[in-house]
């Protein structure tokens, strides 16, 4: 596996973000991964996250975490959820510069699935979307509505108070294009459950495009 540089993340003229990049030689296709919550703990550093980072890197993606604004070594103060999507394109803009061009996709736990959702959603060029236990019973996912063509993997455990099965499973009959994975006695945590959440973003990735097509 590549292993990661640290890497600074210019968003604007005065805001930088800490993050950590891994790039293969001459990638065709990379992943930004967002973080948890910053108000609960959440950071690049989190063990979900990194997970997801082990897994794509195993698989010859180029791989970008960072840190949202105001959290470890990143600059600036929480966002309100408003900055930190201005993050995660900023993330995203230095992923495709490291790799010279190619397929930009985008994966987010919890909070930062949210994020990565709306991202998703407006950004026209992504080619790839991962969503780990989206947490349904705070946030609204309905604007991937109409995003047929963008791979998109959503992943929950089966005993996740925040994205609870039934909620996960309406969402998922609502865009059946989606692939899904329900961990089973995982909770939003993934304690102990990370090896086939691993397993499960590891099939999404073999099976992502190595270039972004021309739409």
């Amino acid at each position: 596996m590549i292993s990661e540089q640290p890497l600074t993340v210019t968003v604007g003229d005065d805001l930088s973000l800490e993050a950590r990049l891994a790039l293969p030689a001459s990638p065709k296709a990379g992943v930004v991964i967002c973080h948890p919550h910053p108000l609960y703990g959440g950071d690049m550093d989190n063990p979900v996250v990194v997970r997801v980072q082990e897994v794509c890197a195993d698989l010859d993606l180029a791989t970008l975490r960072f840190n949202f604004r105001g959290v470890g070594g990143s600059g600036g103060s929480r966002g309100g959820g408003v900055g930190e999507l201005e993050d995660a394109a900023a993330a995203l803009d230095a992923l495709e510069k490291a790799m010279g061009g190619g397929l930009r996709a985008i994966a987010g736990y919890s909070f930062g699935a949210r994020v990565a959702a709306l991202v998703g959603c407006r950004d026209a060029r992504l080619g790839g979307l991962v969503l780990i236990a989206p947490p349904l019973a705070m946030y609204d996912f309905g604007c991937l509505e109409g995003r047929q063509h963008l791979p998109t993997l959503m992943v929950a455990g089966t005993a996740d108070p925040y994205c609870p099965p039934a909620d996960f499973a309406r969402l998922t009959a609502r865009f059946p294009w989606v692939a899904t994975a329900a961990i089973d006695g995982a909770d939003h945590f993934f304690f102990g459950k990370l090896y086939p959440l691993g397993q499960a973003v590891a099939e999404w990735a073999r099976h992502l495009p190595r270039e972004r097509e021309v739409r």
